[in-house]
């Protein structure tokens, strides 16, 4: 019986993957997510990495970590507290501790733990468990020791040995959670294609990892996660928000037979988009990577006046340099696309912690009445859908429209079901056709949704000129009349006001007809939100959830919807700034705020904590 090994069967498991920031975390973190989402698994993922490009060895500041979400149904966080840590130095443990039980199982790497690691890590004894009041189930495996044993023979040199490291705390994960190691190997061998020793050395330590877990198997318990969900049939594949972004824009030049510009900077967290894009030229995607954010946004704008479906992607900062840009395009009436995938602020910030401050930017931004759709994706996989009908706004209603994203989804990865395009809804800009030539003029428009129509140059009989200085209603000449720019004020503002016509109503999910509590958010925070309203139902308070994707124009039934509940807290990683929009757009509503702006996605256990005590004023 002491040899009998123990299988304990999970719903749902959160491991976390830290060390230094070249131990190569994310790398092993992606592995094991991919792995479990071709197994069936849902997943949800969360890479935390430092903004240094690289901090002393060793030290709390360079920790990097990256936390998957494993679930045999749904799952729609990447979870609160980690019940598997896997802490390759003492500064992992110390920067981890607020992330663990004490029924985390904590892997470390032994031979890491020295006294000079331990320093480094600013422990003020050599026992780093006791000092931080751990007693947790420890798997100690001289995990530096055995890379070294395993590939003592590959000729490779100590350096290069090391960096193989995480794929032994990898085969140990593996072995812990029952997942067979081919994906993981076929996905070593894709990523080092091109260098075919350390795809082999890396190959070896992942299996030597997987093997010493059955040597220990007499004192660890190992666990398995069926899937029980029920999937809708198709293909799987797991995806960041950064990438679903680029297919989503992908997709909507498809379907719009347009082709595809982006025109951008490199900035994190948002140049993924551009690598990712700058892999297709084979769909006849065009990138440029631009001298500064401005002339990305110019690039762009010059395209779409070309007949292309001109993009520009960036972050908070880069947005603010853009503003000057994205306002030509806003009394051009050009179809534009800006993403801005949000990261902590303000000025540089934290570039790879994640917050939803970019709101009133993108809402109010710019000189003068200035305005345009504002649209916030609210999950890895929906930024797929986000960014397709970003498109589909823009190209159909003449405008600019600010995708927003941030840190948290486009870096995090999910399970997602490759669509057809035949399930997306056909996008039709308003071209010019041959019987408005006599007459035209640039500026003439539907009389039902005020948009402007679209004459591509080149289109024989309509020349024309677009530029950032007023235009007469009429006349589309350039005017300076005082009652004609009121009028061009109006008349741009009622043409965003009709987007509302096009876009879904507000859902509420849950207990949305008798609610006694209405939680209220906004783009990246939807899964944090949701799990927070199942807990809270689960335990039998009466707790619904709207969760606002369409910012500007709000939904028609945003006013009817708020006014129905009693007791309504909105939540954001901000300080109000959606708040404080609902107030001006939808005066007379009162609700409550939960604001946190740390650069970490919100704990479901806090938010339910907090909700409740407001429900129990």
């Amino acid at each position: 019986m002491a040899n009998e090994h123990l299988v304990k069967e999970l719903d749902q498991v959160v491991v976390r993957f830290s060390g230094d920031s070249g131990d190569g975390m994310q790398l092993a973190g992606n592995i094991f997510s991919a792995v479990s989402a071709v197994l069936g698994n849902d997943i949800s993922t969360f890479p935390d990495y430092p903004a240094e490009i690289r901090a002393p060895q060793g030290t709390l500041s360079g920790v990097s970590s990256y936390q998957i979400h494993i679930g045999g149904d749904k799952v729609y966080t990447s979870g609160n507290k980690c019940d598997v840590l896997v802490a390759m130095n003492p500064a992992a443990l110390k920067v981890n501790v607020k992330n663990i039980t004490p029924q985390t199982i904590i892997i470390i790497d032994a031979d890491s733990f020295t006294d000079k690691d331990l320093e480094k890590a600013q422990y003020s004894t050599k026992e780093p468990f006791a000092e931080l009041g751990l007693n947790n189930t420890v798997i100690d495996a001289p995990i530096t020791g055995m890379c070294r044993a395993s590939l003592k023979d590959s000729g490779m040199d100590n350096k290069a040995i090391l960096k193989c490291k995480n794929m032994f705390a990898l085969g140990l994960v593996c072995w812990l959670f029952d997942r067979p190691l081919e994906h993981a190997m076929q996905m070593l061998n894709t990523k080092f294609a091109k260098k075919p020793d350390i795809a082999t050395a890396n190959i070896k330590v992942l299996t030597d990892g997987y093997n010493y877990g059955h040597n220990i198997h007499a004192s660890v318990p190992t666990y398995r996660i069926e899937s029980k969900g029920e999937k809708r049939k198709g293909t799987y594949r797991d995806v960041n928000g950064n990438a679903a972004t680029a297919y989503g824009l992908v997709a909507a030049a498809e379907k719009a037979g347009l082709q595809l510009f982006l025109g951008s900077y490199p900035i994190t967290p948002a140049t993924d988009i551009l690598h990712e894009l700058a892999k297709l030229k084979n769909l006849g995607v065009i990138t440029v990577q631009c001298e500064d954010e401005i002339s990305g946004c110019c690039n762009a704008i010059g395209a779409s006046f070309g007949g292309a479906l001109g993009v520009t992607s960036t972050s908070g900062p880069g947005l603010c340099l853009k503003s000057e840009a994205i306002n030509l395009a806003v009394i051009a009436e050009l179809p534009l696309v800006v993403v801005d995938v949000q990261r902590s602020g303000p000025s540089t910030g934290m570039p790879t912690k994640s917050e939803q401050t970019d709101l009133l930017q993108a809402m109010f931004g710019r000189n003068g009445e200035s305005p345009l759709v504002v649209i916030a994706a609210t999950s890895p996989t929906d930024c797929f859908d986000s960014a397709y009908m970003a498109c589909k706004l823009a190209l159909e209603h003449m405008t600019p429209v600010i995708l927003l994203t941030d840190g948290y989804i486009a870096n995090g990865s999910a399970a997602w079901r490759i669509p057809s395009l035949d399930e997306y809804p056909e996008i039709r800009p308003p071209y010019v056709t041959p019987e408005m030539r006599e007459g035209w003029k640039p500026y003439h428009r539907n009389p039902d949704n005020f948009v402007r129509y679209w004459a591509v140059p080149g289109t024989e009989g309509f020349m024309h000129r677009l530029g950032g200085l007023e235009k007469d209603f009429s006349t589309s000449a350039i005017s300076t009349d005082a009652v004609n720019h009121q009028k061009m004020i109006v008349t741009r503002r009622n043409k965003i006001d009709k987007v509302a016509d096009c876009i879904p109503l507000q859902e509420v999910l849950g207990d949305k007809d008798d609610a006694d509590l209405l939680i209220v958010g906004w783009g990246g925070t939807f899964g944090h939100l949701y799990d927070t309203m199942r807990t809270m139902r689960a335990a039998g308070k009466k707790v619904a959830l709207a969760h606002f994707k369409y910012i500007n124009p709000l939904p028609r039934n945003t006013r009817e919807l708020l006014s129905k509940y009693k007791r309504i807290v909105v939540a954001e990683q901000d300080m109000g700034q959606f708040a404080g929009l609902l107030r001006m757009r939808v005066p007379g509503v009162d609700f409550k705020q939960f604001n946190r702006i740390k650069g970490q996605p919100f704990k479901v256990s806090r938010l339910v904590e907090e909700f409740t005590k407001m429900m129990e004023e």
